[in-house]
């Protein structure tokens, strides 16, 4: 089983205790979230001026997770988290850290087994901390939906349309947000009470997913998040919550656990709507 890294443990601590903080703490555990992939190189005013509050609350706040101050947290950031402060850098400045870190050219199968290694470390700890009651309340939210809607961008595009495509083959209204055109707004509009919304998303959070999100709660439809924290910007309009973080090689965050994640809410949503998946095909229509 994979070992969490010590950013992410931090920031579960922090989630865990998040209700019990002081509201200016409150403040600094949620920059922190929303910006943990540049507190590495932030100084402690500058967290400080982006919570609205005074240095020394900073001080606190890591002191409160056991710390002796900002600095030795921040090394905790630095230490742990430098492979991930790269949705900056386009895939090419990616492949030519690589190939500058590496002390000799890799075989392309090095590559791919290396990251098929950091996939499966993905799903290993994807599989340690499931959480069975989060899941059976996100497979509730979708049986009593009246219409699914789902939206996702960029690289987490192509999992939205999976998802869409699996739910087709249940007796729900399914509805992928896709934003062609750029009419997110438009497709996103008649969403309900009686509806849920499943939005997909990871640093850098995608700005429409988080409109969409925004439209359906304040809509009253529910959202089910599919996102890596439950203290990130998708979390905040989330009645229902799946967490899962991808494992990443070379800078590159791996699919898997989120599909793999995606697929089996929909099988345990046809298994609860009583669906067998292999009566929807019948000879002579698609090969699915």
């Amino acid at each position: 089983m994979s070992k969490r890294n010590p950013v992410d443990e931090l920031l579960q601590r922090i989630a865990d205790e998040y209700d019990e903080l002081p509201r200016q703490l409150q403040g600094v555990a949620t920059y922190i979230e929303q910006h943990r992939a540049n507190i590495m190189v932030q100084r402690i005013n500058e967290v400080a001026d982006g919570c609205g509050v005074h240095a020394s609350a900073v001080v606190r706040f890591a002191q409160r997770f056991g710390y002796s101050g900002y600095s030795e947290m921040q090394t905790v950031f630095r230490s742990a988290y430098t492979e991930a402060v790269t949705p900056a850098r386009s895939y090419q400045q990616r492949i030519r850290k690589v190939i500058a870190d590496e002390s000799a050219p890799m075989t392309t199968a090095q590559m791919a087994l290396r990251f098929i290694d950091a996939s499966r470390a993905g799903l290993d700890e994807l599989a340690g901390e499931f959480d069975s009651k989060a899941f059976d309340e996100a497979v509730d939210l979708l049986v009593k939906a009246e219409n699914i809607y789902v939206i996702a961008v960029r690289r987490t595009f192509g999992i939205a349309s999976y998802i869409a495509y699996a739910l087709q083959h249940t007796e729900k209204r399914v509805h992928l947000v896709s934003g062609l055109g750029g009419m997110f707004r438009e497709q996103i509009r008649s969403i309900g009470k009686n509806d849920v919304l499943i939005a997909i998303s990871f640093p850098p959070y995608g700005k429409e997913t988080l409109y969409c999100a925004r439209v359906a709660h304040q809509h009253k439809a529910k959202v089910l998040a599919v996102t890596d924290s439950a203290l990130g910007p998708l979390a905040r309009d989330a009645s229902a919550l799946l967490k899962v973080n991808e494992g990443s090689a070379f800078a590159f965050r791996a699919l898997t656990s989120t599909i793999c994640l995606c697929q089996a809410l929909f099988v345990a949503l046809a298994y609860k709507l009583e669906l067998k998946v292999e009566e929807t095909s019948h000879p002579g229509e698609y090969d699915d």
